[in-house]
């Protein structure tokens, strides 16, 4: 069995590669470097002769960008996700697993929110350029596993905030990998965008690399998974983990005039647990520390 890793040079993509060598897999990976997702005819070179394929590649970004320039996340890719289904479906590939997000959920649906949920109601405004772009692609799986003949097997991952070794930590972070930056660089004044208030599942990549392999060998069709902690943690509780882990004990200034996005987004991880039987393992607090090290790592 050989296994296609695309976005190998991103978080999600460069743990989930470094895992399936380490296990054994016959694993290959690629990036922007080795070329254009964008690109039709390298889409069905790179697929040619693979039985699986993890994508992981997507253009993506901190609330910031995504406040000022949300149109920077739909037509690259749009054009991508299409390029590869089809070159993947062309190359008669056994399995396509797609990485969506929690951002495809509505405003108005219930905490925690169901995978059966997500058509129920509009996206919220600050995410409506990104959740719509990840629905029209889960459409696009559940078109080539269940409406064509032959069909290909394709699994829709709705991750929550993943975090861990190998995430962006420059202008562009997510509020996870912002908050270690400021506190491990000792920033003064140590600035929160909004209240810090808002409520996020967030899963450790080791974890979520677990259920990324779980699926691929348990689950033979279309389908859909929320992956998660299943537990809810405000963006203050990871300001004073992270300052505890760092005795660096400073009183944050609150910015409310910068975007804090969704107050509150949690997932129902049950149907993963029950149908395959995974959950995540790591804590906030041990996920964290084993974050910060390696952050402190590639500072020296």
């Amino acid at each position: 069995m050989k296994i296609l890793v695309t976005g190998k040079s991103g978080l999600i993509g460069s743990n989930l590669l470094e895992r399936l060598l380490k296990d054994g897999y016959d694993a290959i990976g690629t990036s922007t470097k080795d070329g254009d997702l964008r690109d039709s005819d390298y889409c069905l070179e790179v697929t040619k002769g693979v039985d699986v394929i993890f994508h992981c590649a997507a253009n993506t970004s901190g609330a910031h960008v995504m406040q000022n320039s949300p149109l920077s996340h739909v037509t690259p890719n749009v054009i991508m996700n299409a390029n590869l289904m089809e070159a993947c479906y062309v190359n008669k590939v056994k399995k396509f697993i797609f990485m969506s997000s929690s951002v495809v959920y509505s405003y108005t649906a219930e905490n925690p929110n169901k995978e059966d949920e997500f058509t129920f109601g509009d996206i919220y405004k600050s995410y409506y350029a990104v959740g719509w772009m990840k629905r029209y692609t889960e459409h696009l799986c559940e078109m080539y596993s269940t409406f064509l003949n032959p069909s290909m097997q394709c699994i829709v991952l709705r991750p929550a905030n993943i975090y861990g070794p190998g995430d962006k930590y420059d202008e562009r972070s997510h509020v996870l990998p912002a908050t270690i930056m400021k506190v491990v660089n000792r920033e003064k004044p140590l600035v929160v965008w909004g209240d810090g208030e808002d409520v996020r599942d967030f899963i450790y990549i080791d974890d979520f690399v677990d259920s990324c392999i779980e699926v691929m060998n348990k689950v033979n069709e279309y389908t859909i998974y929320n992956v998660g902690s299943g537990k809810g943690t405000t963006v203050n509780e990871i300001l004073h983990h992270c300052q505890t882990i760092e005795n660096h004990l400073v009183t944050p200034v609150y910015d409310e005039t910068k975007p804090s996005m969704i107050p509150i987004r949690l997932l129902d991880v049950s149907k993963i647990k029950e149908e395959i039987g995974w959950e995540a393992k790591t804590s906030i607090k041990d996920g964290l520390r084993k974050t910060i090290e390696w952050y402190k790592e590639q500072l020296c």
